[in-house]
């Protein structure tokens, strides 16, 4: 077998480690500074994504934080506005309650003086019925006919006598 006899084994090793040699030589002269450089631009670019990564990253905690400040701004704005919101309430409830006593009380002093306005038309009636009343007992006592003076008098008198009792 001639793989395995020495003499021809030797040369080829020989040539073996030349060949090799060669081709390390080529390798580090045309193909390994190719390659180096591809390896080293890719690590430029993997380094650059990565540092446009790190400060997207911080713009966006920034961003986050001014947004969390803003949001926390604008609940404080919604509390100032539904504070405000209840306090008018309030005050409106306030003003409706004084405009409504307010009212109940004009009404209450338009039913008195409805009232008393009544109770002196009701008092004339009673008056003028009492005169009436006076003058025909009278007309029949004396079993005669007044006079339109004699009317008036005794009307005066009644109306002077109707006032002290009423006043006693």
């Amino acid at each position: 077998m001639p793989q395995f006899d020495l003499h021809f084994l030797s040369p080829l090793i020989f040539w073996t480690i030349v060949s090799f040699g060669a081709l390390l030589f080529l390798l580090y002269r045309y193909a390994f500074p190719v390659i180096f450089q591809a390896l080293e631009e890719r690590e430029k670019r993997i380094r650059g994504s990565l540092d446009e990564a790190e400060r997207v990253r911080q713009e966006a905690q920034q961003l986050l934080a001014q947004y969390q400040d803003k949001l926390k701004g604008a609940n404080q704005e919604v509390l100032a506005v539904l504070e405000e919101a209840r306090l008018r309430a309030r005050q409106l409830l306030e003003e409706n309650q004084q405009r409504m006593e307010l009212e109940a009380q004009q009404m209450t002093e338009e039913a008195k003086g409805d009232i008393r306005r009544e109770q002196q038309q009701v008092l004339r009636e009673i008056q003028q019925a009492v005169v009436d009343l006076t003058l025909a007992a009278t007309e029949k006592i004396l079993d005669r006919s007044l006079t339109e003076s004699d009317h008036r008098r005794f009307v005066e008198e009644v109306i002077r006598e109707i006032a002290k009792e009423r006043k006693s």
